[in-house]
């Protein structure tokens, strides 16, 4: 589906009923409306990247559906929603889509769920209208451009000859075309996860061929003089009031966990959770534990 919202088309998706029909109360008395109907907690789920698109999060975060209505969509310029402007690739204008399309669909409050790039999204929004948010849930984020350097040194200590060449290309912006993009992640899943081996190579080529994916959004953000490089959320996110959760994988590489541990010192009354046998992905190294804590997070 296509939201036309401010200067753009926004393609977003939605998994699971926001209303969930309840058993009948006991015989001999009249139930009201509100006994009988309740309301899904809606969760907005901003991606990573940039350059990536939501079919990074499909099918495994698809379970949420069962207790809550969850919407994807594709940031501008990127997956199936439309392109443009290429200067407008940026954090600030991704924010602002997010709230356009939460107005857009008529939803009050969300549960904002970030990850990645997408959680450095949601924190911005949850910081600038904390009005729509309910609870903010932050996975393997960071909320400045620092990063991108510790990346780089944590790829240089321990990643293979290959990873630290082909990293090398993300951090010069030489990432110009969907199958480089590929390559990339070929060249760097036992990066972003601690359990990858060959018998999930099948799986995540898959996830990349269904994917859409957007190089010049991905060098508007990480290539030399780019927008990642300079941000800074920490003035901004203290004055968060959303109830927030804050996970992270003990061996992260691009958005090492003490970036994580930084936001929970800033955001009053945080929780953070740190996976200790994870990388980047907490829902491929710990799927039980990761799928738990998130759904106790969001129904509780």
């Amino acid at each position: 589906m296509l939201a036309a919202i401010r200067d753009t088309e926004i393609f977003f998706d939605i998994v699971g009923a926001g209303l969930q029909p309840e058993l009948p109360v006991e015989s001999g008395r009249i139930a009201r409306s509100s006994e009988m109907v309740r309301e899904r907690p809606i969760v907005f789920l901003p991606h990573g990247g940039p350059g990536a698109d939501h079919m990074f999060f499909r099918p495994s975060m698809d379970v949420m559906g069962e207790y809550a209505q969850v919407i994807y969509w594709d940031h501008r310029g990127q997956g199936r929603s439309a392109r443009g402007d290429v200067s407008k690739y940026v954090l600030d204008e991704n924010v602002e889509d997010m709230e356009a399309l939460r107005v857009h669909l008529g939803i009050e409050k969300i549960v904002s769920f970030g990850t990645s790039y997408g959680g450095m999204v949601a924190m911005a929004h949850a910081a600038r209208y904390p009005d729509a948010v309910e609870k903010l849930l932050l996975v393997v984020t960071a909320a400045h451009g620092g990063f991108i350097k510790r990346a780089q040194e944590i790829v240089a200590e321990r990643g293979t000859q290959s990873e630290r060449e082909i990293t090398e290309k993300l951090w010069a912006g030489e990432l110009n075309s969907e199958e480089a993009m590929r390559d990339y992640f070929r060249g760097t899943w036992s990066l972003y996860s601690t359990t990858y081996d060959e018998s999930k190579k099948d799986r995540n080529e898959s996830a990349l061929l269904r994917s859409i994916l957007s190089p010049d959004a991905l060098n508007r953000a990480f290539a030399p003089g780019g927008y990642l490089h300079t941000f800074d959320l920490r003035p901004e996110i203290s004055s968060i009031t959303a109830p927030t959760m804050i996970l992270a994988g003990r061996h992260d590489w691009i958005c090492a966990p003490e970036f994580s541990e930084e936001i929970h010192h800033i955001i009053p009354g945080s929780q953070l959770k740190i996976f200790e046998k994870s990388s980047h992905s907490l829902r491929g190294d710990e799927p039980e534990e990761f799928f738990t804590t998130i759904k106790d997070f969001i129904t509780g």
